[in-house]
């Protein structure tokens, strides 16, 4: 494992990095609801549940920012399409809470601010539980208008970014903001500027990328690979496989198992995760990873260390419950020292 000497070098980098982020932009809305305070609505007789608290936090896109604020990098430049409207006033107030230029998003007035509303109500034994999830989001493409902004503000983005994060969330193709042009214009961009850092986290569409380091779970890297079976040799050969086809590293998150690194044209490597006791919540580690590995990529690490650092800060966030966890350097130093430990058997 790398040495502590060396993730503190790394770590110290992160505040001088400018990372540009393109993708969903989502509002997280919590709502806190108080059992015990239950009434029936005298309108439908259903019980009305009472809501205590509201929990607002940038929510897809939002996650890494949320991650790579709290590890300290300098400035965070998100490239997306929000509503005009209250869910919208409501992120861009959480946004502005980070170190992050708002210069670049697009306001569009025809669409929706994507949001994950959750309501969560304590159980019998005093733990948080999330209920039904209510989505909101627009449903159909950009308008020529909304993608002609988005574009634009892509172009300046790059031209002041050291690298590029792209987090293509949605399943039902190009009704988001990364779409099959804005693909394109990526491209055109890494092609125009190859050795500018681009790393595309994508749910379903990893095969539609042509350029850029390609990072999914052992089930969307098989999919994006046409590879059927999810067996350790078959995820692989699928990480291989996306490495061949961008002529970048690639990656897969395996869970427990930790991450898996493919480079362009040597054998991959499985750099194990940190084991932490339970309960634990997953929800929004693969997000604390790719937050992870970009910045310490960009901060000078190679792909071995950029992964570990990643198991380092996924170790931590997992622990989070009820919440898409962080982690800040001081916690990831913590962690290291005490894997080392436990390494060496204090």
């Amino acid at each position: 494992m790398l040495s502590e000497s060396r993730l503190k070098s790394l770590l110290e980098r992160f505040p001088h990095l400018n990372i540009a982020l393109l993708g969903d932009l989502f509002l997280d809305r919590y709502l806190e609801i108080d059992a015990a305070a239950d009434e029936p609505s005298v309108e439908t007789g259903l019980t009305a549940y009472q809501v205590v608290r509201v929990r607002n936090s940038p929510g897809a896109l939002g996650t890494v920012m949320n991650n790579l604020a709290a590890l300290g990098v300098g400035r965070l430049l998100p490239v997306s399409v929000i509503g005009d409207d209250g869910h919208g006033f409501d992120l861009r107030r959480e946004v502005e809470k980070l170190p992050t230029d708002l210069s670049y998003l697009v306001q569009a007035s025809e669409r929706l601010t994507p949001t994950y509303t959750k309501p969560m109500r304590q159980d019998e034994r005093g733990d948080w539980v999330e209920l039904n999830r209510l989505d909101v989001r627009t449903r159909s493409p950009l308008s020529e208008t909304d993608e002609a902004a988005l574009l634009m503000q892509l172009e300046r983005a790059w031209s002041v970014a050291d690298g590029l994060i792209v987090l293509d969330q949605l399943m039902d193709e190009n009704c988001g903001v990364v779409n099959q042009n804005v693909r394109a214009r990526l491209a055109q961009l890494n092609q125009r500027d190859p050795e500018k850092l681009v790393f595309v986290d994508s749910r379903g569409f990893l095969d539609a990328f042509a350029c850029g380091m390609l990072k999914g779970n052992r089930r969307e890297v098989c999919r994006a690979a046409g590879i059927d079976a999810l067996t350790p040799a078959s995820v692989e050969q699928a990480v291989t496989a996306l490495a061949q086809r961008t002529r970048r590293p690639a990656f897969a998150t395996v869970g427990e198992e930790g991450i898996v690194v493919a480079s362009v044209d040597g054998p991959c490597q499985k750099i194990p995760a940190i084991a932490v006791p339970g309960p634990i919540d997953v929800v929004g580690a693969g997000d604390s990873a790719t937050a992870g590995l970009v910045a310490s990529m960009l901060a000078g690490g190679n792909l071995i260390e950029a992964a570990e650092t990643a198991c380092l800060i996924a170790s931590i966030t997992v622990q989070q419950l009820g919440t898409t966890g962080v982690a800040t350097p001081e916690q990831v130093l913590q962690r290291h020292q005490q894997h080392a430990g436990h390494s060496r058997g204090e």
